[in-house]
C-alpha cells in the first residue's frame, strides 16, 4: 500500500518537471524566433496607384509639347501681319524674317527692273494701258505710212492730181470710128521691142481718153493685169466684131462701168501710167474677130 501511495506523488513530480521543461523550451524557441525573424519591410505602392500618378504627368508633358508647337507656328505668321501704324519696308521685313535659301551653283541672280513686274494700282494699270494704246497707234501709223510709200514707189511717174475734165465732152469728129486721144506722140507700135500687141500713144497725165466707136463696155477695172487701170469695149463695125482696149489710165479716172453702153467719142477715162508702165501714155489695142490687128493702121484707115 505504501508503494502504491507514493507512486502517484512521484508521478506528479515528474509531470511538474516535464511541464517546467516544456515551458522553458517554448520560451527559448520564442526568443530564438524573435532573434531570427527580420523586420517587416516597407510596402511599395501598387500598380494602380502608380498609374494614377503617371497619367497627370503624361498629360502635362503633352500639353507642354502642343503649346510649344503652336508657339513655333503662330509666332512667324503673327510677326508677318503688322498694323498700319507699324508698317515697315521690305528690307526691314527681310532682316527680321530672314530665312536661308539654297540654290544651285549655276544659278545667277538678275537685277529687278521696273518693267519686270505688273502694275498693282489703278493708276499704274491706267498708265500701262495708255502706253500700250499709244504704241499700237504708232505702229498702225507707221504701217499706213509704209503702205503709202509702197504705192508711191510703184506709181512714181503717175500724176497724183486729176485734172478737171468736162465729162460731157466728146472726141471731135463725126465718123463711126474716132481717135481715142487727140494730143499725143506716137510711140512703140505693134510687136516693137518684143511681145507688144498695141500702140503706145504718149501724152501728158490726165489727157482725156474716148471710146473709139459705139459699143458695150466689157471690162472696167482699177487693176487689169499689166494694163493697170483699163477699159475694154466690144463693137460691131461694118458687120465685124471689134474689140478695143485702153490701158494704163490714171487711178480713179474711169467714167464707165462693165455692161454700160457707150457712144463713139464718149469720155471713158484719163491718161496715166499704171500697171506695167514707165511713163504716161495710152496703150491702145484692136482685135477683130478675136485676132490682133495693127491698131495704128486701123485708126489711120477708119478714124475721122
Amino acid at each position: 500500500m505504501a508503494d502504491q501511495n507514493e507512486s502517484p506523488a512521484g508521478e506528479q513530480e515528474q509531470d511538474a518537471s516535464l511541464t517546467r521543461r516544456s515551458t522553458r523550451s517554448r520560451r527559448s524557441i520564442a526568443v530564438r524566433s524573435q532573434a531570427v525573424i527580420p523586420a517587416k519591410p516597407r510596402t511599395r505602392p501598387s500598380a494602380a496607384a502608380s498609374g494614377r500618378i503617371a497619367k497627370p504627368l503624361r498629360s502635362l508633358v503633352v500639353l507642354s509639347m502642343v503649346g510649344g508647337l503652336v508657339a513655333t507656328v503662330a509666332l512667324p505668321a503673327f510677326a508677318a501681319v503688322r498694323p498700319d501704324a507699324e508698317a515697315v519696308t521690305v528690307q526691314q521685313m527681310a532682316v527680321e524674317d530672314a530665312q536661308s535659301l539654297v540654290v544651285a551653283s549655276d544659278v545667277s541672280g538678275n537685277d529687278l527692273a521696273r518693267d519686270s513686274y505688273s502694275a498693282t494700282t489703278e493708276e499704274e494699270i491706267a498708265e500701262k494701258k495708255a502706253e500700250e494704246e499709244a504704241a499700237a497707234a504708232k505702229a498702225a501709223a507707221e504701217a499706213a505710212a509704209a503702205a503709202r510709200a509702197r504705192v508711191a514707189a510703184t506709181t512714181t511717174s503717175v500724176s497724183t492730181e486729176t485734172p478737171a475734165v468736162d465729162v460731157t465732152m466728146v472726141s471731135p469728129g463725126s465718123g463711126e470710128v474716132r481717135w481715142p486721144i487727140i494730143n499725143f506722140t506716137q510711140g512703140r507700135g505693134l510687136w516693137d521691142s518684143g511681145y507688144h500687141q498695141g500702140v503706145d500713144l504718149l501724152a501728158n497725165a490726165g489727157e482725156p481718153l474716148y471710146a473709139a466707136a459705139d459699143g458695150v463696155v466689157r471690162v472696167s477695172q482699177e487693176s487689169f493685169g499689166g494694163y493697170g487701170v483699163a477699159v475694154t469695149i466690144d463693137h460691131v463695125i461694118n458687120g465685124q466684131t471689134v474689140s478695143t482696149l485702153y490701158g494704163h489710165m490714171t487711178y480713179g479716172s474711169r467714167q464707165v462701168s462693165s455692161g454700160q453702153t457707150v457712144s463713139a467719142g464718149q469720155l471713158i477715162g484719163l491718161v496715166g501710167s499704171t500697171g506695167s508702165s514707165t511713163a504716161n501714155h495710152l496703150h491702145f489695142e484692136v482685135h477683130i474677130g478675136g485676132s490682133v490687128v495693127d491698131p495704128w493702121a486701123w485708126l489711120q484707115a477708119n478714124a475721122s
